[in-house]
């Protein structure tokens, strides 16, 4: 997006609000205003062309913006041209706003007020001429929170798979890493569909919804609340905090590399199909963002850098929520993370040992057979939904049987929670489960049985073993990754 295009939206929108704030003060003839908080008034205004017919409505009213704790007005009237008085015999307008509260009222078809909370209220105006005649137009005034900050762009940055972002050794086709850490490509693992490749405008209109706090519907909670990027898009609290303080009913899943899953499907319990599915299902979630989508589509388009943005992105300024889950689905599948010591073992001439220590070497060396069977190819994100044996009983069904998708290790070390639930605070705790804390439940993956009778299996890591299975995990860290502004949020901080 150029610099002066999204100046010119700017511009105006800004020209839009200051017509409709002198329309809001053009209307001459006093009337007769209803008793204070009905929500309803009625005036009567004198017509100006004389003719035999009913009333009829004229121009639409558009949505209108107004911002919490700030004054607001706006002529529904439009100066008397909202409704045309084809009988010239003067019209009375009477306004209903539904909720009546929110700290507007109406008099003579004009709104005024000061909003206390966010949301959406909807207005009808209607105009009855003295034969009794009616006309309404209905609209709506969205009260966004105060505060409320602007991103800055730049243009140059690059999210496409054609400007470099996924490294070459994840482009490989490859499959599943054979045991030891024979690590294949992920490219036959990607879950891109043709409808919906990354494009740069796209993944930047992506990144700034992610990042919006208007998505929800106090404008207090944005997708990037619960994934956070200095924790490769996970949370470190083990169930996230919702719009209104309430909290998820599962640990919120890092996002790092989420295209390499070959399922396609999202969620711990894969109840979305696709990413597109998936990243609407937050914003309307009651605990989560609390949005509707049709509310969100209309604050969107009161938003004055969106339209330029949707433009970029798609060709036109409409707004819709199957565009919005495609650009954020964009972004969160430009969230490759392959720059990580692990990648530069991988890619090394001289092979890992030049540049792992030797106890990350250890490390990876007890991976391969262990782990490496169901965390696949360099991207290291699962094969399929497992069922780990966290308890001897089925807590939580997942996606049926106790099993559960599985998120990338990339980044493992920084995200502080870990499993479905967030039980586990620590990479030592999550090795020492593996090695000797397995579950003999009934679901239990085939690849964690290991002992007579169907029992699961046990490593028998000593303490040293163990202390390099974590160092190794530790070598997914990218730090750049977890700092590139590609991925950080747009607006001020």
């Amino acid at each position: 997006m150029r610099t002066h295009t999204f100046i010119r939206s700017v511009a105006a929108l800004a020209g839009l609000v200051c017509c409709a704030s002198c329309a809001g003060s053009s209307d001459s003839t006093p009337a007769a205003t209803a008793p204070k908080g009905t929500g309803t008034t009625t005036g009567t205004t004198t017509g100006t062309t004389p003719a035999a017919g009913p009333v009829t409505l004229a121009t639409h009213n558009p949505s209108q913006a107004a911002t919490v704790g700030t004054v607001f007005s706006y002529d529904a009237t439009r100066g008397n041209t909202t409704f045309k008085d084809v009988a010239g015999k003067g019209l009375t307008y009477t306004v209903t706003l539904v909720p009546a509260a929110n700290g507007l009222v109406a008099a003579a078809g004009k709104l005024s007020g000061t909003p206390a909370t966010t949301g959406l209220v909807s207005v009808t105006i209607t105009a009855t001429d003295g034969a009794g005649a009616t006309a309404t137009d209905a609209f709506d005034v969205i009260a966004f929170a105060a505060g409320l900050a602007t991103p800055t762009l730049d243009p140059s940055l690059k999210y496409s798979d054609a400007d470099g972002n996924v490294p070459a050794h994840f482009r490989a086709a490859g499959g599943p890493p054979g045991g030891g850490g024979g690590l294949g490509g992920a490219n036959a693992f990607d879950n891109t569909p043709a409808s919906n490749p990354v494009t740069n405008a796209g993944a930047a209109l992506g990144r700034v919804l992610f990042y919006d706090k208007r998505l929800s519907a106090n404008d207090a909670q944005a997708c990037a609340s619960c994934h956070v990027q200095s924790r490769g898009f996970a949370d470190t609290a083990r169930l996230s905090g919702g719009f209104k303080g309430g909290f998820t009913g599962r640990h919120s899943m890092s996002l790092a590399n989420a295209r390499y899953y070959a399922r396609g499907r999202f969620f711990w319990d894969e109840r979305a199909v696709t990413l597109e599915d998936q990243v609407l299902r937050p914003i309307q979630d009651t605990v989560e963002m609390g949005m509707t989508l049709d509310l969100l589509e209309k604050k969107l388009a009161l938003t004055a850098y969106y339209p330029a943005l949707f433009t970029a992105a798609f060709g036109t300024s409409t707004i819709t929520r199957e565009r919005i889950a495609l650009a954020v689905a964009q972004f969160v599948r430009s969230l490759v993370s392959g720059g990580a010591k692990f990648d530069q073992a991988l890619t090394a001439t001289g092979g890992t040992a030049t540049v792992f220590t030797p106890q990350e070497q250890q490390g990876f060396a007890l991976f391969g057979p262990n782990c490496a069977r169901c965390h696949t190819t360099v991207a290291l994100s699962a094969d399929d939904i497992h069922n780990t044996g966290l308890d001897a009983t089925i807590t939580d069904v997942g996606a049926g049987g106790g099993t559960f998708k599985v998120p990338s290790l990339r980044n493992v070390a920084v995200r502080g929670r870990y499993m479905h639930d967030g039980r586990f605070t620590s990479l030592d705790q999550v090795v020492a489960f593996y090695d000797s804390g397995v579950q003999p439940n009934p679901g239990l993956d085939p690849r964690l049985v290991g002992g007579r009778g169907g029992q699961p299996q046990r490593l028998n890591l000593t303490a040293a073993e163990r202390a390099a299975l974590v160092a190794f995990l530790a070598t997914l860290t990218d730090q750049t990754f977890l700092n590139d502004i590609r991925f950080a949020s747009p607006f001020p901080r």
